[in-house]
């Protein structure tokens, strides 16, 4: 769907309390509820999150080609697409935002159509898994590919390197583990404390954690390294790390005739 309403304001954005009583254990869902405090949510949640954001317009601005195709695969709100929006200096590139929640669709609408550049955007309500992809410079996967099936990752990630142009990138940002037992205990306690420091209680960060351990699965730096060189590209950069969440930059490099 394109773009083209232009309400006068933002949906409401609520302080994020869905884990604050005692509920019944069920795995999370990016449903109307998390929709409505996803921003103040993954604020409070995910360190470095209010960096990685600009950074990624930053990247875009580098990366982005003339007539070409830039996507962000699970855009949620769209704060990441309006980061590569800005980013992207040729009118003639088309930016796409994808995602399977009809709920985060919906009130990403809203976020585009007050966002004040003019370059047009479509959103399809769709599985990234069956999403077509091609002639990409730039492709975001901001905290996406975690909650892909770990079996489905592969596929996906060499659909997305075999439609990224020479001199094109993926963005790829991810919650790690680490292969040290004792590394994986003091960055998830620092993680822990990070979150209490945002005004999580023990119940809230415990909840939160019981739902999402089985919908959340994440991999080493080393896994996410390999595979994406594996799937067809060249060459794979940390640029982002606080504790156990990263962000990579993975390189398609320009091909040369001898």
């Amino acid at each position: 769907m394109a773009n083209s309403r232009k309400p006068s304001e933002a949906p409401e954005q609520l302080t994020d309390r869905l884990f604050a009583t005692e509920r019944r254990p069920e795995d999370f869902r990016f449903d109307a509820s998390v929709a409505r405090v996803f921003p103040d949510m993954i604020r409070r949640s995910v360190p470095g999150y209010t960096t990685i954001i600009p950074m990624i317009e930053v990247i875009t601005e580098q990366y982005a080609q003339p007539a070409s195709h830039c996507y962000d695969l699970g855009c949620s709100l769209g704060a990441s697409t309006l980061a590569m929006r800005h980013g992207i200096s040729h009118g003639d590139c088309t930016l796409v935002g994808v995602d399977n929640s009809s709920a985060m669709i919906e009130r990403c609408e809203h976020y585009v159509a007050l966002d004040d550049s003019a370059l047009p955007v479509t959103l399809r309500c769709e599985d990234i898994l069956d999403t077509e992809l091609s002639n990409a410079s730039v492709t975001t996967l901001n905290f996406t590919l975690q909650f892909v099936d770990p079996e489905k990752r592969a596929s996906l990630l060499k659909r997305i390197a075999d439609a990224t142009l020479p001199g094109g990138v993926l963005i790829l940002s991810e919650k790690i583990r680490f292969e040290s037992e004792a590394e994986q205990a003091i960055q998830t306690r620092l993680h822990h404390e990070f979150k209490r420091a945002n005004g999580y209680s023990d119940l809230e960060i415990s909840q939160k954690r019981t739902a999402i351990e089985q919908v959340l699965i994440p991999e080493t730096l080393a896994a996410h390294k390999a595979r994406l060189l594996s799937a067809g590209f060249d060459e794979v950069v940390v640029w982002y790390q606080c504790f156990n969440f990263v962000s990579m930059l993975a390189i398609k490099a320009n091909k040369t005739i001898e």
